[in-house]
């Protein structure tokens, strides 16, 4: 006889630039009678929906299969587990592209399967902005705040600064940038590693797109810097010298700056084939997290700036924010 199944399930799906991320979880409540997630499945697969699109202006029809195959399998799974509600949130980049409504057709299509009405949606930046931060201190002593949460992904990377009181997120001010891994990597990191005009180039980019989030994010607020988001993890499984990818050792763990960066500095000069072979790296990730290094220096020399000398990596992020406003409505 099949285990039974818990009663009230839901199921988050985040579609980023370069991954696509499953979390199936069971709803309970805490001490408090706030819901709890308590997780039955996380999965991630490397798509890169965004591959091209920065140039192109149009989602490749080669990446929308790779979409569609890893989200008919999500959505398998989720059914399976005994989800009730699923909300997908789509990449920024699938909105403006010229042939968005072949991508969000797919969606309706496969997830539909399973779950009628369902889609993937582009949500605010204010929206974004309150998801990220909830999934990422959701587990943080709130007396260590104001945070800054940091959500470096393929394509974009965010800044939230806010607090948590009253068990709930208060967000003061955010801003996302149009900088990530995959699209420094494809803009200007050609080479592996790359060559020192390519970096240069690359910091241009990423100093102009940072002096400008600090004209909307009060970064002197915050206490505590928190990373999330496959770049900042990985880059702590590294310093952590682990063998292989450990989300629990990781979770919450961390980093003094200088460790950070000298972990980004190896990275820098290394070939792709030289960071697949480190254990905690993903396949999908060894060619562009050159860029996301670079990324992760510059706000390290933010975070610094204003006092703070410690990271914070925190293995739950947007993806947890999403199911909790599954789970929220459903309370």
């Amino acid at each position: 006889m099949p285990d039974a199944k818990p009663n009230n399930v839901v199921a988050a799906i985040d579609c980023g630039t370069n991954s696509i991320r499953l979390l199936v979880a069971e709803v309970t409540a805490d001490t408090f009678g706030n819901p709890k997630l308590v997780d039955l499945t996380r999965e991630m697969r490397v798509i890169r929906l965004g591959e091209g699109v920065d140039a192109s202006g149009e989602i490749n029809p080669a990446a929308i299969e790779r979409c569609r195959e890893a989200l008919t399998d999500y959505a398998a799974t989720a059914h399976k587990l005994g989800a009730t509600a699923i909300r997908m949130v789509a990449t920024s980049a699938t909105r403006d592209a010229s042939n968005k409504e072949d991508f969000f057709g797919m969606t309706a299509e496969v997830l539909g399967q399973h779950f009628p009405g369902a889609q993937a949606e582009v949500i605010s930046g204010d929206t974004e902005a309150e998801l990220t931060f909830a999934g990422g201190v959701g587990e943080l002593d709130p007396t260590e705040g104001p945070f800054m949460v940091t959500d470096l992904g393929g394509g974009s990377t965010e800044l939230v600064v806010g607090s948590f009181e009253d068990r709930r997120p208060h967000i003061n001010s955010a801003h996302s940038m149009n900088i990530g891994c995959v699209r420094l990597t494809e803009r200007v990191l050609h080479s592996q590693p790359p060559e020192a005009t390519e970096v240069r180039d690359a910091k241009a980019i990423i100093d102009e797109s940072v002096s400008e989030a600090l004209t909307h994010v009060d970064a002197k607020q915050a206490r505590t810097w928190v990373g999330v988001a496959g770049t900042f993890t990985t880059l702590m499984a590294l310093a952590l010298d682990l063998d292989t990818y450990e989300p629990a050792r990781i979770h919450l763990s961390r980093i003094p700056l200088a460790d950070l960066r000298r972990v980004c500095h190896s990275l820098l000069g290394m070939t792709s084939e030289e960071r697949s072979a480190l254990g905690p790296m993903h396949v999908g990730r060894a060619d562009v997290i050159g860029g996301g290094a670079l990324v992760a220096m510059r706000l390290a020399d933010v975070a610094e700036s204003v006092g703070i000398d410690t990271l914070v990596v925190s293995e739950k992020d947007i993806l947890d924010g999403i199911a909790r406003s599954v789970a929220n409505l459903r309370s």
